[in-house]
Parts: C-alpha cells; sequence; structure tokens
C-alpha cells in the first residue's frame, strides 16, 4: 500500500509540475473571499481517484475537490484520504511550496502518508511502524527540547476574519516566545517539514481530514507526537492539530489560546 500511495502521489505530482506556472486565468476559479481551486486540482484528485480505484478496488477514497460538494465525513475501515494539490495559493503564485499528500487511515487511525512536493523533487513517506523517508533517505523529528529554541510552522485559515478561532492571537503569543514561526501556507508540507526535523513544531486551525491524514502518519512514523489541540486524538476531524517532535509537544499546546468554538 505504501508503494502503491508513493507511486500515485508522484505520478500525481508529474500532472501539477506540467501545469506549474501554465494555468491560464480561466482554469483559476474563487469559491471564497479568499480560497481558490484550479483545474490543476480537479484533474490531480481525478487522476489519483482513477489509479487507487484501479488498484484498490475495495478501498474508498475522500477528496477535498469531491468533499466540497459532498461533505468530509471519513467512513469506518480502511480509506485514502488525499489531497490533489495542497498549497493551491502557492501553485498560483509561482510559490513551490505545493504537495501532492496522500494517507491512508484505518478507522481514524493513520497507517501510511505520503507527502510529494513536485517542485522540489521531494517526497516524504512512511508510517507508524515502518518508519519516515525523504526519498531514500531515513529521516527523524528534531532533538530540539526546548519552546525558546523551537523553529514552528503554522496556518491561517481563509476565513479568519469569519470564525471563532482564528489563530492570529497564537502568532502574537508564540511570535515573543520561541526562536521564530514560519507559514508556508501547505499544512501537509508543514507536517512533513516536522518529521524531517526542518521544523520542530506545527499548530493550525480549522483544518479538514485531507489536510492532516498523510502528514500526521509521517510525524508518528519518524519519532514525534501528533494530538488535537486539547491533546486529544480528534486531530483528523475535530479541526484542529499540534505536532512536533514531542518533546516541546505540551509547552506548545500550553502556549496556545484556548479554544472557544472548535
Amino acid at each position: 500500500m505504501l508503494d502503491i500511495a508513493r507511486s500515485v502521489a508522484e505520478q500525481a505530482g508529474r500532472g501539477l509540475a506540467e501545469r506549474y506556472g501554465r494555468l491560464a486565468a480561466t482554469e483559476i476559479e474563487r469559491i471564497g473571499r479568499r480560497d481558490v481551486v484550479t483545474a490543476a486540482d480537479r484533474a490531480s484528485e481525478e487522476l489519483i481517484r482513477r489509479e487507487l480505484g484501479r488498484v484498490t478496488p475495495g478501498v474508498p477514497v475522500l477528496g477535498e475537490e469531491q468533499s466540497r460538494a459532498h461533505g468530509a465525513a471519513v467512513p469506518p475501515g480502511r480509506v485514502w484520504i488525499v489531497d490533489p494539490l495542497d498549497g493551491t495559493v502557492n501553485f498560483i503564485q509561482g510559490i513551490p511550496l505545493f504537495a501532492v499528500s496522500v494517507g491512508l487511515v484505518e478507522d481514524g487511525r493513520p497507517l501510511l502518508g505520503v507527502v510529494h512536493l513536485p517542485a522540489l523533487g521531494l517526497t516524504f513517506w512512511g508510517g507508524p511502524g515502518q518508519g519516515a523517508f525523504e526519498n531514500d533517505r531515513p529521516i527523524s523529528v528534531s532533538p530540539t527540547p526546548l519552546l525558546e529554541e523551537a523553529l514552528l510552522g503554522t496556518g491561517l485559515a481563509y476565513r479568519r476574519n469569519e470564525v471563532p478561532d482564528d489563530n492570529l492571537g497564537n502568532l502574537a503569543r508564540l511570535g515573543g516566545r520561541v526562536r521564530d514561526l514560519r507559514r508556508l501556507g501547505a499544512a501537509a508540507v508543514d507536517l512533513a517539514f516536522v518529521a524531517s526535523g526542518r521544523l520542530d513544531g506545527f499548530w493550525e486551525l480549522h483544518l479538514a481530514p485531507w489536510d492532516v491524514a498523510a502528514g500526521a502518519a509521517l510525524v508518528r512514523a519518524a519519532g514525534g507526537r501528533v494530538t488535537d489541540q486539547r491533546g486529544g486524538e480528534d486531530w483528523l476531524h475535530g479541526g484542529h492539530i499540534v505536532a512536533s517532535n514531542g518533546l516541546l509537544h505540551e509547552a506548545l499546546r500550553g502556549a496556545l489560546e484556548p479554544l472557544q468554538a472548535l
């Protein structure tokens, strides 16, 4: 299954690479005040669904684009959870931090994940009990022990001016305590970077299952820790996640603003 996920993610990535920097204005659709979707997103998901359906016909596929119309509930049993293009705005703007994300979960438990960054030629893959890899190199989370020494990633919801728990206060709270913050624009990339030790931790609010399924599997495979913000296991469905090297996990969770509505 891991070989299948990697092959499909890299195949979809080749399709994205062919369209990177070549999208026409008519191929970009605005679906909210800030959110967009492109013809590349849809073509990538169609390819992933077709290939996974062909080689694993009994396993359902939950993908971002189809779920916009039909809902994002994760069914029981084994399920592929995919984001065909995480970091769409980066993709449109010519910023190479975008990814294909393919995860496999069973009853909400991560089994494996692949995060492929086609513009950078990087593929992160692995799963709990199987180890984690960047291309063919084993990776692990960082050894950073203190929040004050940490480089953290986070993100902001497109509807941040319309929802509680907008995460803006956390930027101010953490900005004065940590070494620095990064806002990369793709949660799958953030999580892969935690798994590889580039980031020491990551948190974000208002996320969907396809944003985190693959990346969370990688973090756990690389020796890190993943919870929801309250310290529980509702990170796949609950809309909020904290991922870290484990050493500074509780300090990071404790520094965040209490959730109001999520």
